[in-house]
């Protein structure tokens, strides 16, 4: 459990961020319209009651989206480089706030405290990055076929972005989105997941700010509480021009259907299975500490978190007995000590599905290598610890072809070539994260190539878990196809136009086509 001088502290840094009436009343505040049900958070680190929210009403869901699309029809018209400099401004005031946000981010939903200063960092990141952009949301000038004619294309902004997002990054994956749509003339409302709701009333306060401090409608970024009652307004509501989720697949298939009945477009980033090849030629060591951080970070709880590891028969053994002795130098316990590695999961129904997971695995023919289960006794008080587990499987386990939310690492053998392996790989729904280990260069090209692996992110050398700002993040086939983040993801939040001007007296037609009225 924390101690008294650590839930002190945490008051201090609630404070900082604007969240008030800790334990006996709503947390106060927050730039959000609410006015429901209260919604109470508990802590998976020491099970303690962190403050308590009010939820978005239908009213109350009407008035953000109202406010949200008046300050479309202002915001939009500021220029690009003008509405980067209020993202280089927020991303100032995350600067000043990383320490109180990362340690609430660990606190509420579970991470380790370096990770949650890690995903606060992901957030300046991204804004350094949309900053640039701001003066980079360029075209394309195409040569005309007539003579006396110009054509280009240019983008404009696209309207309110919905943003959903999940428990395990409650900050990161709000600021990718609302980053670049900001810089793009959009505006947001986002609803974070009901399981880390002072995450988002933190985070909302800290631009709410930077809004005021620039005479900006505060409707540019707003907040939603709620459960996937709230998702469902956003999602059926034809002002949202772009809803980006994510969350599970069974949920995004939900939002794409519903979202696509409306002709609205969506952003998905879903479930990962995501495997790491282990090749007779791999560096065994880098092998280990990429294999173990990747199942065990965030306490499996990321969605590029390694689920299988597949290995060539001829090293089997050695990866095997590395990986157990490995998992024996674990340090599982409070998250907001640096000396631990693992914390808890999300919540107990989390810890109810990773144990159903390994009863399953062995019903199907598993063999559990290290024990997993549950913690209790001192420090692990909230139930929500558990210990990870690594199992010998087969790929067509109903149970691997499945995400368990959960440090649960699956063992699998290969034999012959690294085409056997790449197969196995991707012979699943999801297609997220994918890495090889390896020193042949043939085999890490093939891996790269079209006929490797088939994720949004293919590693050599590195593990599945992470990702950097500067590369464009998500997945292929039930993982959902979006992108966010870097790259050219910027283009999703903004809408197409082909323009073509005649600067000739005459008007000739495309194609030779002749239509002559005289």
């Amino acid at each position: 459990m924390a101690t008294i001088a650590e839930q002190f502290k945490m008051k201090e840094a609630l404070a900082q961020l604007g969240i008030h009436d800790l334990n006996d009343g709503t947390a106060t505040g927050a730039e959000f319209f609410a006015a429901g049900e209260i919604l109470s958070s508990y802590s998976p680190v020491d099970g303690q009651l962190i403050a308590k929210v009010k939820t978005t009403t239908a009213e109350d869901y009407e008035k953000v989206m109202q406010a949200a699309t008046a300050a479309f029809k202002t915001f939009r018209l500021i220029p690009a480089p003008r509405r980067g400099d209020i993202i280089r401004q927020f991303g100032e005031k995350l600067r000043h706030n990383k320490e109180a946000l990362g340690k609430l981010v660990s606190y509420e939903m579970g991470k380790s405290l370096q990770e949650g200063y890690g995903e606060v960092q992901e957030m300046i990141d991204i804004c350094d990055f949309a900053v640039g952009l701001s003066r980079q949301l360029y075209g394309l000038t195409m040569h005309s076929e007539r003579p006396g004619h110009r054509m280009y294309e240019q983008y404009h902004p696209l309207g309110v972005v919905g943003i959903i997002s999940a428990f395990n990054f409650p900050v990161a994956v709000w600021a990718w989105n609302t980053a670049l749509a900001l810089v793009c003339g959009d505006v947001c409302v986002w609803k974070p997941s009901e399981k880390t709701p002072l995450c988002g009333i933190a985070c909302q306060n800290i631009i709410a700010e930077v809004l005021r401090e620039n005479h900006l409608p505060e409707g540019i970024s707003s907040l939603l509480i709620g459960d996937y009652k709230v998702g469902e307004m956003m999602t059926h509501d034809k002002r949202v021009a772009l809803l980006s989720a994510t969350g599970s697949i069974r949920m995004g298939k939900i939002v794409a259907q519903a979202v696509a009945a409306r002709l609205g477009k969506s952003l998905l980033e879903l479930g990962g299975n995501n495997a790491i090849i282990v090749t007779p030629d791999a560096d065994i060591k880098m092998t280990i500490i990429g294999a173990v951080f990747g199942a065990v970070g965030t306490a499996g709880q990321r969605c590029t978190s390694t689920r299988r590891l597949i290995i060539h028969e001829s090293i089997y053994d050695i990866v095997k007995e590395a990986l157990v002795s490995a998992y024996k130098q674990l340090r599982i316990g409070n998250p907001l000590d640096e000396h631990n590695h693992v914390g808890p999961l999300i919540d107990t129904d989390a810890v109810a599905l990773y144990a159903k997971a390994l009863n399953q695995v062995v019903i199907e023919g598993g063999k559990i290598l290290v024990e997993g289960g549950v913690l209790s006794g001192t420090g692990y008080e909230s139930g929500c610890y558990v210990k990870p587990a690594i199992v010998e499987a087969e790929n067509s386990f109903l149970i691997v072809q499945h995400e368990t939310f959960a440090p649960v690492l699956y063992l699998i053998k290969y034999s012959g070539d690294v085409q056997n392996a790449i197969a196995i790989q991707n012979g699943v729904v999801q297609g997220l994260s994918s890495a090889i280990m390896t020193n042949n260069l043939r085999e890490a090209e093939l891996f790269l190539s079209a006929t490797g692996s088939d994720c949004g992110i293919a590693n050599v050398n590195i593990g599945t878990s992470g990702a950097e700002i500067g590369g464009a993040f998500g997945g292929e086939k039930e993982t959902g196809g979006g992108r966010e983040s870097g790259s050219d993801a910027w283009k999703v939040y903004m809408r197409r136009q082909t323009n073509t001007i005649n600067y000739t007296t005459s008007l000739p037609l495309a194609q030779g086509i002749k239509f002559d009225l005289e």
